[in-house]
């Protein structure tokens, strides 16, 4: 699947689907999260607690409130437990399982942080191999606007030359 890489605050973004950067509880903290609470302007923490705790890999979808979406995705790949550390199983299954999501929904544009960096632990650079690699290995439904998001420059340059090559392999 075709896929392209932005640089911005994802929530600043419109698309019909926003991904949240999430653990099992749902509960909205740092980072991605804490952007989208604060843009979103309503109980979206709230109404995303009540749909967990979920499965590492899994997801749950919430009003956006005042974000300009449909849908927040709330995508586990860390567990709100033990050290808290994603895996690359866990960025690997909740980014296939939030482009799932996104298709049963019938989006046609979501917007995906690089899941399991920042609070996760998890390396970046290798996290954007797997998320634009599982999102390059998906056969989409209605998808037909995927972008991958970076918040700083240095980041997005790293994601951005992770995703050529991803592509050319």
């Amino acid at each position: 699947m075709e896929f392209r890489v932005i640089q911005g605050d994802i929530a600043t973004e419109r698309a019909d689907a926003l991904v949240n950067a999430a653990g099992t509880s749902l509960r909205m903290g740092s980072g991605v999260a804490d952007a989208l609470r604060r843009a979103a302007n309503g109980p979206i923490d709230e109404e995303a607690v009540s749909n967990g705790p979920v499965d590492l890999g899994d997801v749950a979808v919430t009003d956006a409130y005042d974000l300009d979406a449909d849908h927040v995705i709330h995508a586990a790949a860390m567990p709100h437990y033990g050290d808290g550390r994603a895996t690359e199983e866990s960025i690997r299954t909740a980014t296939r399982t939030t482009l799932e999501k996104a298709d049963e929904l019938g989006c046609e544009s979501v917007v995906v942080p690089i899941l399991g960096t920042g609070a996760a632990g998890f390396d970046l650079e290798t996290g954007a191999r797997l998320v634009c690699e599982e999102i390059s290995n998906y056969d989409a439904e209605s998808l037909t606007d995927v972008r991958v998001i970076a918040y700083s420059e240095s980041d997005y340059r790293l994601v951005r030359d992770v995703a050529n090559r991803c592509r050319s392999s």
